[in-house]
């Protein structure tokens, strides 16, 4: 069991060196796909964190949005997206610590399996992070995972009251609900999140 000191740079290329991507489905998740295809501003700043290959992204890409970026601290996956998708534009492949993103640069950050490879004490800096990143009004979209796992992770699972703890000073919650068109692996154990950021940070009772 990896501890989160080997969660790093290295641990993350090793995986993707050696195949070990089990998360990878090959191409955007249907959830995803959804929500994207309801979006209208082709020129909002979207983020795609932890993005790994990237599926959402060249979606995305092809759907014309032009303000996408692909987050990952890892080498190996952001070249093979360079190499699937030679035309994406390559200053907006960032190859950097999530945590270190500059403050109020999005729209939108979409969530695709990267929060539930977090260590889970850092799930409430990641809640911090994305509100810090958001403009105000900004929005968080994606899937969580909404059950525990017997095997310690990553992936590591987790239960909705508990994410609600984490985003609840940050973001209004415009959908938080069970996804019901998840790729079949993951049907009954994903919920589909829509969050909407805080003009300001609330300290709840």
């Amino acid at each position: 069991m990896p501890t989160e000191q080997d969660l790093n740079e290295a641990y993350w290329a090793n995986r993707y060196r050696q195949n070990q991507t089990q998360w990878d489905v090959g191409a955007a998740t249907e959830p995803l796909k959804a929500y994207i295809d309801q979006l209208t501003r082709k020129d909002q700043r979207i983020l795609l964190a932890g993005g790994g290959n990237g599926y959402e992204a060249e979606y995305l890409h092809q759907q014309g949005f032009t303000q996408v970026f692909l987050l990952d601290f890892a080498a190996e996956p952001l070249a093979n997206f360079q190499r699937r998708v030679p035309d994406f534009p390559r200053e907006h492949l960032l190859r950097q610590d999530f945590f270190s993103l500059t403050p109020h640069r999005f729209d939108l950050v979409l969530e695709q399996t990267f929060f539930c490879a977090l260590p889970r004490h850092r799930r409430a800096q990641y809640a911090r992070q994305v509100f810090d990143l958001l403009v105000p009004g900004g929005k968080l979209a994606g899937v969580l995972f909404s059950e525990e796992f017997e095997k310690e992770g990553p992936p590591f699972g987790g239960t909705a009251p508990e994410y609600q703890s984490y985003f609840e000073p940050y973001f209004r919650f415009s959908h938080f609900a069970p996804c019901y068109n998840s790729i079949k692996p993951r049907q009954g154990r994903e919920l589909f999140i829509v969050l909407e950021r805080r003009e300001r940070m609330q300290f709840l009772a």
